[in-house]
């Protein structure tokens, strides 16, 4: 029985060596000492007694044996040898009482090398066992700002608390945001009787992931999927679903899984102008007249508490009144927690609603989970550069609008200084910064912005302007309703007075009217047809009337006819805020007389123009009542801003507005 065993195993062996051969790859083991020299390492830590995932055991820790075995650990000598024999024998051993005695290992970055048992771990292997006892040695790497090495010091971090020792990411941050779905603080241990829970649900995820067509080819791997899938089901209710209703949900959100690894290779570039899809086609003009449009709007405040509600409800308004009795809305104010959110969603699907806007991105993940639940409605997340293949995503390009205000500070300033304040460093706010500073440089070479930060711990910008002497101020876009101040938009200040000069304004009428009546027409699914995956993400600007900039009076009129001409010239898309050389204040970011920068780049941009007096601030110099929010949305790797690479949730530049 054990020579039959030894034979199967050896042709798997070589078959994978003669694979390997052919790609021009090391046939056999990987060993520790040719992948790593004393210098790259800067410690050993004895770990004890584990069970180690036998699909994260690699190779030998020595050369030694290593060429009995392909790289896949199956044997490829003969069977007449003294190792076909030891490797058959404790096969036979295996398969009358199993193999109960520890190998010996070192781990580096995640991975398991084997300095004693290479035979039980090849027997393992070819009986398919998930896991092995082994005495574990840790060799530490030294810290390097490489992607792969931050990952692992919050590997290694996870681990010491957590005890659980196969969770790898591809992502910073992963292991916090696992955390939250686990219920446990940094730091918190996690009990023996939940590690084993989290074991049981992971293997029941991987096996369904596993299972799926493909699986073996995304740049993402098992554990990345299993993030995505969390954001969905929580972990509560993982662990309450049988291996049966795992393997369905794994079904429903696989677009998400596929969407996700597509986004690795290839950002998903958003809409950036409607096409007109307001005209039914002939099969939809011969269908039966639709039923009245239930349409929801979410909101996390009040209309007449928050300036950026209220935009929304004008616009929720806008469309009531212009389609009349082919419409009915309705809004759903005060949906401030979690759990209100739950409940409100679970309502909106229950009376059974065609259309809903959830107007804020801390509600993404609900209205994700409700889309994939429940395909009939159409769900709609105002959030920036976050594509999901079952919500659709919206937003304004307000930095068009900060060009012309940069362009009418610049023409006005007479001691070539300038003042900004942004809220949180997120990309949407950054791109807002750069696009004024563009402007402001483009009518001013010689003048100056000054930014300042309004959730920096200690901030007081008001003061610092005052000290430095700034007059034209540009600040948060809208105010609440029944806040008195003057202070928003583009105003001058002096002697305490102060002069509205211009405002940034949003027209989400203009987005709304034009979403419901491509569904009035049958054509929802026209955009689809842009991306393969069905994920759609617009982003528009003044060219489809969501943004624009309204001018005071109390401008000369050349300023006005100056910002009215940059309007119809970026409508028109003739003018770009972000064309030819710019230069941040490290580096040129783009040296093309002749293009504007790539749309991803604007969605993810970290660095600041070359005419900013200021920095970006990193995450523990915010506000504590901000940290939520730069959380969510906040810049990745804000220490290495030039060289950061893009981000994939990065939203919304005005939630002090809200």
């Amino acid at each position: 029985m054990s020579a039959t065993e030894y034979l199967a195993a050896q042709k798997l062996g070589e078959k994978r060596y003669q694979a390997d051969v052919a790609r021009g790859v090391d046939p056999y083991l990987p060993v520790l000492d040719k992948i790593i020299t004393a210098s790259d390492v800067v410690g050993e830590i004895n770990l004890g007694l584990q069970y180690i995932a036998l699909g994260n055991v690699v190779g030998t820790a020595t050369e030694g044996r290593t060429h009995a075995f392909a790289s896949n650990f199956m044997p490829i000598l003969d069977y007449n040898t003294e190792f076909g024999g030891k490797w058959a024998s404790l096969c036979q051993s295996h398969l009358e009482e199993g193999i109960h005695d520890p190998i010996k290992v070192y781990e580096y970055m995640t991975k398991f090398y084997v300095i004693e048992g290479n035979k039980r771990v090849s027997v393992l292997k070819y009986f398919g066992a998930e896991s092995i006892p082994a005495m574990v040695i840790r060799k530490m790497p030294k810290k390097t700002d490489e992607l792969e090495n931050k990952i692992y010091y919050e590997y290694v971090d996870f681990h010491k608390q957590t005890g659980i020792n196969y969770m790898w990411f591809s992502q910073l941050g992963s292991y916090d945001k696992l955390r939250e779905h686990l219920g446990i603080s940094d730091g918190e241990p996690l009990s023996d009787d939940a590690r084993l829970d989290f074991n049981s649900a992971h293997l029941a995820f991987e096996k369904a992931f596993l299972a799926k067509k493909g699986a073996d080819k995304l740049k993402i791997n098992v554990n990345d999927a299993m993030l995505i899938f969390l954001n969905i089901y929580s972990y509560e209710e993982l662990k309450h679903m049988s291996r049966d209703e795992v393997k369905a949900n794994v079904d429903k959100v696989w677009d998400e899984i596929i969407l996700s690894h597509q986004k690795k290779e290839t950002p998903v570039t958003p809409v950036l102008d409607p096409v007109d899809n307001s005209k039914p086609k002939l099969l939809n003009i011969l269908q039966a007249k639709p039923k009245t449009l239930k349409i929801a709007f979410v909101y996390d405040k009040r209309p007449q508490d928050s300036m950026w509600i209220y935009c929304h409800e004008l616009g929720r308004n806008d469309i009531k009144n212009k389609f009349a009795n082919q419409v009915e809305t309705t809004a759903f104010p005060l949906v401030d927690t979690p759990e209100k959110l739950v409940e409100c969603l679970n309502k909106i699907v229950e009376e059974k609603y065609d259309l809903v806007f959830t107007t804020s991105p801390e509600m993404l993940n609900a209205s994700l989970k409700v889309a994939v639940a429940h395909p009939e409605i159409k769900i709609l997340n105002c959030s920036l550069n976050t594509t999901t293949s079952h919500v659709r995503t919206y937003y304004a390009r307000m930095y068009e609008a900060k060009f012309i205000t940069g362009i009418i500070a610049g023409s006005l300033c007479e001691n070539n200084k300038v003042g900004f304040v942004a809220d949180y460093p997120i990309s949407g706010t950054v791109a807002n910064i750069n696009a004024f500073a563009l402007g402001v440089q483009m009518v001013n070479p010689n003048a100056k912005v000054y930014l300042e930060w309004s959730k920096v711990k200690g901030s007081n910008p008001k003061k610092r302007f005052e000290e430095l002497d700034v007059h034209y101020i540009s600040y948060i876009d809208m105010i609440v309703p029944a806040n008195a101040s003057r202070e928003f938009g583009l105003f001058c200040i002096r002697d305490g007075k102060i002069r509205n000069l211009a405002m940034s304004v949003y027209n989400w009428g203009a987005f709304y009217e034009k979403i419901v009546s491509a569904i009035l027409a049958g054509n929802w699914k026209e955009d689809e047809k842009l991306d393969e995956k069905k994920a759609v993400s617009y982003w528009w600007g003044m060219s489809a009337g969501v943004v624009d900039v309204i001018c005071s009076a109390h401008l000369p009129k050349g300023t006005i006819r100056l910002a009215d001409l940059m309007k119809d010239l970026i409508k028109n898309g003739k003018v770009s805020p972000f064309y030819g050389k710019i230069i941040s204040q490290k580096d040129v970011v783009a040296d093309n007389m002749n293009s504007e920068l790539d749309i991803q780049d604007i969605l993810n941009m970290t660095w600041l123009n070359d005419n900013i007096v200021g920095t970006i601030p990193k995450p523990d110099e915010i506000q504590d009542d901000a940290q939520d929010i730069l959380a969510v949305q906040g810049l990745d790797q804000p220490e290495n801003l030039e060289l950061k690479k893009p981000v994939e949730t990065l939203v919304n530049s005005e939630q002090e507005q809200r």
